[in-house]
């Protein structure tokens, strides 16, 4: 199955005869339950695919992402869950979040996208910014979402503490539902740039809406042309493509021959954080009612030294998705002295030929194990369009299979008996 920026090849996972015969039995009722979802009226959906079509909003994006590098050395991103891992995925396209994040040549503020509550971590890391020059752009569509406004409670201390207080409107720009809410409150009260987050718009659904386009343009991602790919990849399934259809019936049909798990192992860094969003795309979108399977991020190579010995002779409970890239001219390994290890295998060859290798072998070795693989190959190298069709594919994906589990991959009530007990626990003093 091709579309315009990668093939998925499920034919691995289908030599499993139980699996195919699930599969078959599925299919059927998942291209039925894509078309519905691409027609449906149902506000949330129709929130989904606003955030793909519109274009009004670049405007007002680009001005908050001015406000935000004007004299900056440093852009903080506060956010978390949906508000944070779109963000992330998106901004990693620029080396954001890898190795080579550090070690760039710097022509723009350093992005931080700061997701975990932890008070030792965020003190540390305020304490090592200048904070004169430190912007904060705070995200949560409720505006009352407790990390990233303790986050940004904990940052107007500390600036207030340094002298900074009366110039805190500089500091400060955000995204937040319309209405009155504490983040709005607090940043309309500074005189801060303050974006309205679609009321309608799940946070894990957010990643084309201003919430990751702006951190996007932040991390210098060409935010118009990550969106315009998106809107293509929504456009082929609405116009017949039935590839993340097909998916979800994989998906769901390894849950009824007994696999309650999914590994998603992406073979490049960049799509580290991909895998991450997909995570929670995944497991607080189904896991309700006693369905949905399990979600596990895989990095490669580096996960081959640290769970492939499971996967390989551990419970044949999982499903394997890898994704991989083609080959692209990066360094090559010294072939003087690769010979002189006794390494010819090595000899001048170029990094990534030896990553691709690493996951054909890896997809392979599943294979002959007996484990079922669905392969996602990018036609080119990683960019804003294979991201965004990627992102578009999984989150049909998704959607296609709650249908078929019938479950409402939207919100997730089972997390808030979690918020309140915190609340109670904090107003009683423990």
């Amino acid at each position: 199955m091709q579309t315009e920026a990668f093939q998925q090849d499920l034919t691995p996972a289908l030599t499993h005869a139980a699996l195919h015969q699930a599969f078959a039995a599925r299919r059927s009722a998942a291209h039925a339950a894509l078309r519905h979802w691409l027609t449906s009226e149902d506000a949330r959906v129709r929130a989904f695919r606003r955030s793909l079509e519109r274009d009004d909003d670049i405007g007002a994006a680009k001005a908050v992402v001015q406000h935000l590098q004007k004299d900056a050395s440093d852009v903080v991103v506060l956010g978390t869950g949906g508000s944070s891992l779109g963000a992330q995925a998106i901004a990693q396209l620029s080396f954001w979040g890898t190795a080579a994040a550090s070690s760039s040549a710097r022509t723009a503020p350093r992005l931080h996208l700061v997701d975990n509550l932890d008070g030792q971590t965020f003190r540390r890391f305020l304490a090592g910014v200048d904070l004169r020059t430190t912007r904060f752009h705070v995200v949560s569509k409720s505006g009352g979402t407790a990390e990233p406004l303790l986050h940004m409670l904990a940052a107007i201390e500390a600036l207030e503490s340094a002298g900074g207080g009366k110039y805190l409107k500089h500091h400060f720009a955000g995204e937040a539902g319309p209405g009155s809410n504490p983040v709005r409150q607090l940043l309309e009260e500074m005189g801060s740039p303050v974006l309205e987050h679609d009321p309608e718009l799940g946070g894990r659904y957010t990643a084309f809406s201003t919430v990751g386009l702006v951190p996007a343009m932040l991390a210098g991602v060409n935010a118009v042309a990550f969106r315009d790919a998106g809107r293509r990849a929504l456009a082929a399934a609405e116009a017949g493509d039935m590839t993340p259809a097909d998916g979800a019936a994989l998906a769901v049909a390894a849950r009824d021959v007994g696999l309650s798990q999914q590994v998603m192992w992406t073979y490049t860094d960049r799509l580290e954080r991909f895998a991450k969003w997909w995570r929670q795309l995944w497991a607080e979108s189904l896991g309700k009612s006693g369905h949905g399977t399990t979600p596990v991020d895989a990095l490669g190579p580096v996960d081959q030294h640290s769970q492939l010995q499971l996967y390989l002779d551990g419970p044949a409970d999982k499903l394997f998705t890898l994704v991989s890239v083609p080959r692209e001219q990066t360094l090559s390994a010294s072939s003087t002295w690769a010979t002189k290890a006794g390494l010819a295998a090595f000899a001048g060859r170029d990094l990534s030929d030896v990553t691709h290798a690493q996951s054909l072998a890896t997809a392979e070795s599943l294979r002959r194990g007996g484990r079922p693989v669905r392969a996602i190959k990018l036609h080119a190298p990683l960019d804003e369009t294979g991201l965004a069709a990627l992102m578009v594919h999984f989150i049909l994906e998704t959607l296609v299979a709650a249908r078929l589990w019938n479950v409402d991959p939207f919100g997730q009530p089972a997390v808030e008996a979690g918020k309140l007990l915190t609340m109670q626990y904090l107003d009683a003093g423990r």
